[in-house]
């Protein structure tokens, strides 16, 4: 066959070059059933209707196929078909992964920009640069990107091990960025040089210092007046830390001179009740290294703590006595053989009954904390229960010393100054002006408005909508960490790209958060970065001819595959980038290629040369993957609910377990009948029945799916709860296009599940299967056809 009778366009000059070479020639053109079916499929993942198969057979016109690829492309399903292929790339789920595994609910909105970005062909070199500098264009959904992967929100109160934590965060947004728009495994510097590619660890700790400055998660959904309420809103702030701070004054004021005056005179003005939520102990400025809080009373059983806070005298106060500022706990016993109270839960910052100290004796006992160092604290919190789900166990008389050494204790507070404890009753305020006199409860009473209304502005703004797209902030330095362990920082290093490219930026150590992430996104998009277009391009020709021209489409480095057609790679990238580096033009190029409408019949001489189709001497057939598989269950079944965007369906049974249990539901409404890239997908969590279709975790990214063949798949599409519910409702529809004939029913079916007319033998084996077993048991054997399930 002659280059100029069989080629189309470019892409055919290079594939026909490479198989004269290897001695293959290309395989006939597809009919047109096969092809409006392969392209629908490649381009909406959608089957395409009896309707638009006759149209599109039935047309005879030399534009035929350009005019359906173009129509496929201006549809909305493209952007949802296509949307799922990126999401894999950037491991997107909407989950946190790790032990608790907790919903991201408002994640959803990266996938819905993705979506919309496709759509509109948004340029690939904006759809870069908005993903990693979104923010600086007034867009906050596309960051979502960088915060897409995994995030333990179990911290730890090791320093050592959360700044473990913090440099795992980074390491996957480094990493995520590398592979998804360079193509290299730039996290393979971490510990050290690159063993394969020109990275050096130093380049690594570089791109560490692009995203120092974001953290996982979610912010205010910026709004057409977002940049004066933020304004309005950081000024609630200050008003409120403002009324905060008068109020401490006020109260540190009237407790100090209370406990002078009650030195002579007992205590004139008694503070409210003890409470078992939350108590606050004022005095005057002490320098101590040691505090003592000793309970003499209960109100009943063994004393019980669950947080010891104590607070510097500082403008802006810090509790030193937590475990994490190396403070040290002892007491005078604890509560025996038991895990959920313990001594160390006295200051490892969490609250409630399960994180608690129990002294050992009833009704009385010690606990003292040990500073790290010498402080000047003024304020003391402690409670019994912060959740408030307990009351008992209170300690009602008690005081609280505090020293230098251990020799020289000081009482700088107690309960002499309050009020007799009574259990129930009203909740006691934290600020009382009780016995003060009413120029103080006037004063107070203004004060505490200052606060309270400041508290209900920032609540207002609270409210409004938020996206789970990263919380950015000004980074501190970042330094080259020895063997990538965050406790061995060496030398400072500055943000910078990588130093193996011509066209490197560096910038300063001091440079703003969002410069150095839109830096980065110019770089990557700079004409010069020889990876940027070449990667895009054999993404798309990876789903379009079965394999990408590089093989490893997120490894372009040199422990990945060599490209098959290096030539037609260069080619691609160029005219990507010529034609505006519009994803849809890139499409239609390959989409409208000779290669690409070949069919997939087999030839036992080129399989011999090459059974891999490497050299593309046929369209391969291809398994649909998990999601265009169930949706094309729905389309046929006529239950798909084309509804787009906004919070995605749960493919599990609700739970708000603290440790999030994922169950597959067995109930399937007209919310869960949406296209699967809606699917409020979780990560780590694949459901029982398309889960076993080699769907990714997004645990890690998944440039490429793997295909398998098992016999769980078998089983779920012959007894699984939504095959079996399906196909009753293919049955149902059945029914009503065609009555109760039999012979009817089984054209019609072939029509929907297949595009084309039943054979005579297929329809006298049909019609024997309904009458034996049923038209919904027909119905399922349709679904589980390998001509349902492969596109050829």
């Amino acid at each position: 066959m002659k280059q100029k009778r069989w080629s189309r366009n470019p892409i055919d000059h290079f594939i026909l070059e490479k198989l004269e070479q290897n001695k293959l020639a290309p395989s006939p053109e597809a009919d047109r059933l096969t092809l409006i079916r392969r392209l629908s499929f490649d381009v909406i993942g959608l089957p395409p209707t009896p309707d638009e198969i006759d149209r599109f057979v039935s047309d005879k016109s030399p534009s035929a196929c350009e005019n359906l690829v173009d129509r496929l492309l201006a549809s909305p399903r493209y952007g949802e078909r296509w949307a799922r292929h990126w999401l894999d790339v950037v491991r997107f789920a909407e989950s946190d992964g790790f032990e608790m595994n907790q919903p991201r609910t408002n994640a959803w909105y990266y996938r819905d920009y993705v979506i919309a970005a496709l759509n509109a062909d948004t340029p690939y070199d904006r759809f870069v640069t908005e993903q990693l500098a979104g923010d600086v264009f007034q867009l906050d959904a596309p960051t979502g990107f960088i915060v897409g992967g995994a995030c333990d929100r179990v911290k730890s109160p090791d320093p050592a091990l959360t700044q473990q934590q913090r440099a795992d965060e980074l390491h996957d947004m480094i990493s995520t960025t590398g592979s998804a728009f360079l193509g290299l495994t730039v996290g393979c510097a971490r510990c050290h040089n690159h063993k394969f590619d020109p990275i050096s660890q130093t380049d690594y700790y570089a791109m560490t210092a692009v995203f120092a400055g974001v953290q996982q998660g979610e912010r205010i959904l910026r709004q057409s007046d977002y940049e004066q309420r933020e304004a309005e809103s950081n000024q609630d702030k200050k008003d409120l830390d403002d009324a905060t701070r008068k109020l401490e004054r006020f109260m540190q004021l009237a407790q100090v001179t209370d406990a002078v005056a009650g030195q002579s005179n007992r205590f004139p003005h008694l503070r409210a009740r003890v409470d078992p939520r939350r108590n606050v102990e004022r005095f005057a400025p002490i320098e101590v290294k040691f505090v003592r809080f000793t309970i003499l009373e209960t109100s009943d059983l063994e004393p019980c703590i669950d947080e010891l806070e104590v607070f510097t005298a500082e403008e802006k106060p810090r509790n030193v006595a937590m475990d994490v500022t190396g403070a040290k706990p002892t007491a005078s016993g604890t509560f025996p053989n038991s895990d959920i109270h313990r001594l160390e839960h006295v200051h490892d910052g969490q609250y409630g009954n399960s994180r608690s100290w129990i002294s050992n004796e009833r009704g009385r006992g010690w606990v003292q904390i040990q500073l790290q160092e010498r402080a000047t604290i003024n304020k003391i919190i402690w409670g019994r229960d912060r959740e408030g789900k307990y009351a008992d166990r209170l300690p009602t008389r008690y005081r609280i010393e505090a020293a230098t050494t251990t020799n020289q204790w000081k009482v700088i507070a107690t309960s002499e100054d309050r009020r007799v404890y009574e259990p129930g009753g009203e909740v006691p305020s934290e600020y009382s002006a009780a016995g003060m006199g009413a120029g103080a409860e006037l004063e107070l009473t203004k004060l505490l408005s200052q606060k309270k209304d400041a508290e209900a502005r920032l609540r207002k703004f609270a409210a409004q909508p938020k996206i789970y797209s990263g919380v950015l902030v000004e980074p501190g330095p970042t330094h080259r960490l020895f063997r990538g362990d965050p406790m061995q920082e060496r030398e400072a290093v500055a943000p910078a790209t990588l130093a193996a490219f011509g066209n490197r930026i560096e910038l300063p150590e001091n440079s703003p958060e969002a410069a150095r992430r839109l830096a980065l996104a110019k770089w990557i998009v700079d004409l010069r970065n020889p990876l940027t277009a070449r990667v895009m391009v054999n993404r798309l020709w990876q789903h379009h001819f079965g394999e990408g021209i590089v093989a490893t489409p997120s490894d372009f480095g040199r422990n990945g595959f060599k490209p098959t057609h290096p030539e037609l790679l260069d080619w691609l990238a160029t005219e990507f980038v010529a034609h505006g580096w519009s994803v849809k033009a890139m499409h239609r190029l390959m989409l409208l290629s000779s290669t690409y409408r070949q069919s997939g019949q087999t030839n036992p001489r080129a399989m011999a040369v090459d059974a891999a189709n490497r050299w593309l001497w046929r369209h391969a057939p291809v398994r649909l993957e998990a999601e265009p598989l169930r949706d094309a269950i729905l389309a046929v079944s006529g239950r798909l609910n084309l509804k787009m965007g906004g919070p995605g369906f749960d493919l599990f049974a609700p739970n708000d377990n603290y440790v999030r249990v994922y169950n597959s539901r067995n109930d399937f409404g007209p919310e869960e009948c949406r296209r699967m890239v809606y699917q409020a997908k979780p990560r780590t969590q694949l459901d029982d029945t398309f889960g076993a279709f080699d769907c990714p975790d997004a645990a890690q990214i998944a440039p490429r799916r793997n295909v398998s063949t098992t016999p769980l798949q078998a089983l779920n599409f012959l007894h699984g709860a939504f095959l079996l519910q399906q196909s009753d409702f293919l049955a149902a529809r059945l029914r009503q296009d065609s009555g109760d004939d039999a012979q009817a029913q089984v054209l019609r079916a072939f029509r929907l599940a297949f595009g084309r007319a039943a054979t005579r033998a297929e329809v006298g084996a049909s019609v024997k299967l309904i009458q034996a077993s049923g038209l919904a048991n027909f119905c399922r054997a349709l679904f589980n056809a390998n001509e349902f399930l492969y596109v050829y």
